[in-house]
């Protein structure tokens, strides 16, 4: 299994710049710091801007005093429209002394192809980056991260990306590939995950205990992340931690089935379980953690999957 090209300096420490700190970016951008590398961040939120700049950080004004601070850019934005404003737009990164970005966000193939076609023009080479293990992978760097474009950018950024990635895929130097492989993953965890909802509670209304599920689904041919992690971890003791928003997961699926209609792919079983995401949605379920959508389930069957754990 190729696991991509082997870094050139391990121990090198670079200059980058980061913007957007939210929930997975706040964590990369820290272990950024942790491994001595120096950091310019920038985010429209002063809070998580400050958070950083306690532990060692320079904050920047504006993308475009960022960009004029740094030659490498890293982004982690919610939404491909964030991420083509932040680098197309007049005073985005697309300017200054910029000559990489690696894009962390799951921003979808075409975006990224469109984008990268535009800064290779200026100079620019983008690497689209995203990566997954949510947000306790980004707090432990032990992130998976497919890459694709310029190999040797790749190369050049490796040694910055060993800081919060264990598993990497070079997908190759055409863009894009990254986010459509990003794009795939999650749309096989949403169907999972939703198929797992409904067979637990399924198992709640008939009797079985919640963990017994989890433990004998886990060694068995059933298992997914959904029943190993996110289930275990967050539903069958009701704690629900805000993790990965229903609108988030939304997204990518949609940006999954627009490259399905593109290149003429069926996806009848994802389309299936976007209609139902999308319904939450419609439920108030969009900014909540996509662990709450098994309550949906729960109050069509009359029964609840696990039970809120006691606090000592």
């Amino acid at each position: 299994m190729a696991r991509g090209l082997a870094p050139s300096n391990r121990e090198r420490r670079m200059r980058l710049g980061f913007v957007g700190l939210g929930k997975m970016g706040l964590h990369m951008a820290r272990r950024l710091l942790a491994h001595g590398h120096e950091l310019v961040v920038f985010d429209l939120k002063p809070a998580a801007v400050e958070t950083l700049v306690a532990g060692g950080a320079i904050p920047a004004a504006s993308l475009g005093e960022l960009a004029r601070q740094v030659e490498i850019v890293c982004l982690c934005l919610p939404t491909p429209d964030t991420v083509e404003r932040a680098l197309l737009n007049s005073g985005g990164i697309g300017g200054g002394a910029v000559r990489v970005v690696v894009d962390f966000s799951t921003t979808g193939p075409t975006v990224t192809q469109r984008v990268a076609a535009t800064l290779v023009k200026i100079g620019i080479n983008l690497l689209d980056a995203p990566v997954s293990g949510g947000t306790n992978g980004a707090e432990a760097g032990t992130l998976t991260i497919m890459l694709s474009g310029n190999e040797a950018a790749y190369r050049e950024v490796r040694p910055a990306l060993e800081a919060v990635g264990k598993n990497f895929f070079y997908l190759g130097s055409q863009p894009g590939r990254g986010q459509m492989m990003k794009v795939i993953n999650n749309t096989l965890m949403a169907a999972a995950t939703i198929s797992a909802f409904e067979g637990l509670v399924l198992g709640a209304k008939a009797g079985l205990d919640p963990q017994t599920m989890l433990d004998v689904i886990k060694v068995s041919s059933g298992q997914s992340f959904a029943t190993s992690n996110k289930i275990q971890q967050c539903v069958v003791n009701r704690s629900f931690p805000h993790r990965f928003s229903t609108a988030l997961l939304d997204k990518d699926l949609r940006l999954c089935l627009a490259e399905g209609e593109r290149l003429g792919v069926p996806m009848p079983v994802s389309n299936q379980t976007r209609q139902f995401i999308a319904f939450a949605i419609s439920q108030g379920f969009a900014e909540q953690d996509f662990g709450h959508l098994i309550k949906i389930f729960e109050a069509w069957a009359g029964a609840q999957f696990g039970t809120a754990t006691k606090q000592e």
